[in-house]
């Protein structure tokens, strides 16, 4: 088995990142720090994976607790106080129902797959959601890396693109890196794509610095890693030297630039996802999965809905049903599908039972997974929970079971041990047995 290398986040002596931040890069004003630092020299410790059918992770995560009652797993026949105050609506899957709330989603539901029967023990959001992004139960005496980290680590970055982005931004420490290298963390846009004038954080060159001095700049870096390289004769240059040259790439590339530029887009195009904020970033995430980034994660809304779950879920859902459904035509119509693994979760699902503020509480025992495209089957539903949905029925799927087909999908090695501090070795995932049920 091969080993990852690298035990933590680099450290770089004061003197040369004062010498670089003053000297040759200072009027650059680089901030793109907690990204792109060693990533490319850093991603070829992470060897040739097994042939996998998804290249890359389209990860639509809902912060807050999503109800599965409300969305994928309706209760009908249920008590009121069960099974809330929506109706249902017909799905493409023979016999099978989805919530009022998600029309659109039933109407491409022979596209999908639906776990009815994910299961954990964490209640509270934080760890519900290192559970979501690891494939781990948190832990005191280690910090596991998320999926986009791993997959940085294991595969490397594609067409000048960074391999893990954040849409808008990073939704929690436990999509970082971990005990990886925070060379594999996201990049994260900095705004949202659905606001006016929105630009990039950090892509474009600042102001008063044009192509001629870009490249001179470029030019003094090399010299000053040239000197400091004799001097130090230590691994930390060799990493910084990794950091700047990825982000001239970044920069310097026109096609990175232009899969960042949501304004080449047709505006049939971007009114068909919906000029929201769920549209808007499943159109990104579209762009940039088509153009090459490996993991993109996307953020949306705040569904922790202890009171008036009916209005909250009014309010949030009409804007997700219309751009998920739209992402997966538009994904399957240009053939991307079959190599996009596309994944809704959120930390847990919420309670059975409709509580006094005619709202749910937090309820990790049961909730809804939906997943597409990579090797996933379609039209499927995987697994049930019981008459109440308060506890799986059949087929339990834990986080590291998920976890462990996303990486089969994927053609990465789940049982591959990487090196956390300490030297102490760790499994991608521990635990985890492939669903063959989810598998095409």
């Amino acid at each position: 088995m091969s080993k990852c290398t690298c035990t933590g986040n680099p450290l770089f002596k004061p003197t040369r990142r004062e010498f670089l931040t003053v000297g040759a890069l200072g009027a650059l004003g680089f901030t793109l720090g907690d990204l792109l630092r060693l990533q490319s020299a850093r991603a070829a410790e992470g060897g040739s994976p097994a042939k996998g059918k998804a290249k890359s992770v389209l990860h639509l995560f809902l912060p807050g607790g999503m109800a599965h009652q409300e969305s994928f797993d309706p209760k009908p026949y249920a008590p009121l106080e069960y099974r809330g105050s929506f109706g249902v609506t017909p799905t493409k899957i023979a016999g099978e129902v989805f919530c009022e709330t998600v029309p659109e989603i039933a109407s491409i539901a022979d596209k999908i797959a639906v776990i009815r029967s994910m299961t954990h023990g964490e209640a509270a959001h934080e760890r519900g959601t290192h559970n979501m992004f690891t494939g781990y139960r948190p832990s005191p005496a280690v910090v596991y890396p998320s999926l986009g980290s791993v997959v940085s680590h294991e595969l490397g970055s594609r067409e000048s693109l960074p391999p893990y982005v954040c849409i808008p931004s990073q939704p929690d420490t436990f999509a970082a890196t971990g005990y990886l290298s925070s060379s594999y963390g996201p990049f994260s846009l900095g705004a949202d794509p659905a606001s006016n004038g929105f630009q990039v954080r950090d892509l474009a060159l600042p102001s008063g610095v044009d192509e001629a001095r870009f490249t001179r700049r470029r030019s003094a870096l090399d010299a000053v890693n040239e000197h400091f390289a004799k001097l130090e004769k230590s691994d930390s240059v060799a990493a910084m030297d990794s950091f700047y040259q990825s982000a001239y790439s970044l920069i310097s590339s026109q096609k990175a630039r232009e899969a960042f530029n949501i304004d080449a887009e047709p505006a049939a195009i971007r009114d068909e996802y919906g000029r929201n904020a769920a549209g808007q970033r499943l159109l990104m995430a579209r762009r940039l999965v088509a153009a090459g980034v490996r993991v993109v994660s996307v953020t949306y809304g705040g569904w922790d809905m202890h009171t008036n779950i009916v209005g909250g879920m009014r309010g949030q859902m009409p804007a997700l049903d219309k751009a998920f459904a739209t992402l997966i035509r538009d994904l399957d119509r240009t053939g991307l599908l079959d190599e996009t693994l596309v994944m809704i979760s959120s930390e847990f699902g919420r309670t059975p039972k409709i509580n006094g503020d005619a709202g749910r509480d937090h309820w990790p025992k049961v909730f809804s997974v939906v997943l597409a495209g990579g090797g996933i089957k379609r039209g499927v539903i995987i697994g049930s929970s019981n008459a109440t949905a308060s506890d799986p029925e059949t087929d339990p799927v834990g986080p590291s079971d998920l976890f462990a087909t996303i990486y089969h999908a994927l053609g990465i090695d789940f049982e591959k041990r990487l090196i956390a501090p300490g030297d102490r070795p760790l499994a991608i995932v521990r635990d985890g047995t492939i669903c063959q049920n989810l598998l095409a």
